[in-house]
């Protein structure tokens, strides 16, 4: 997004941080969710939501050698987990985490464009009263 054209709070939805933080909180509800199911370790669950983080400098090192962003960032977020990693991305596959993240991303753009439309709503309402009676 070219920065001067975005409003703050519409440019930090598709800011690489924000990508990369709903990855994480993706890759933490489905371990949650495998716990619930018995296939993960709840002490497991725990500590990767105790621990889990991501260094987006190193994930742009890691994707300069590996040419896969999601494989650099579930590289970076296991050298914050330790023996609790092997947890990470169980079942899925990279679309499973982007597709998401981007319907999530999507969704918070959408509500943003929502309240704006109602705002604007009400503006229009309210100039429409004013110049009811104005001739045109």
């Amino acid at each position: 997004m070219i920065s001067r054209y975005t409003l703050p709070r519409m440019g930090k939805i598709w800011k690489e941080e924000e990508k990369l933080r709903l990855w994480l909180k993706i890759e933490i509800l489905v371990c949650q969710a495998w716990a619930e199911l018995g296939e993960i370790p709840p002490e497991a669950v725990k500590k990767i939501e105790r621990n889990a983080a991501f260094d987006i400098n190193q994930i742009k090192k890691i994707e300069e050698k590996v040419k896969h962003d999601l494989i650099a960032f579930l590289t970076s977020v296991a050298e914050h987990l330790g023996s609790e990693a092997r947890y990470i991305h169980f079942g899925l596959t990279s679309s499973d985490v982007v597709d998401t993240a981007l319907a999530l991303q999507m969704k918070m753009a959408g509500e943003i464009i929502i309240q704006d439309l109602e705002k604007l709503t009400k503006v229009l309402e309210k100039k429409a009263r004013e110049h009811q009676g104005t001739l045109m």
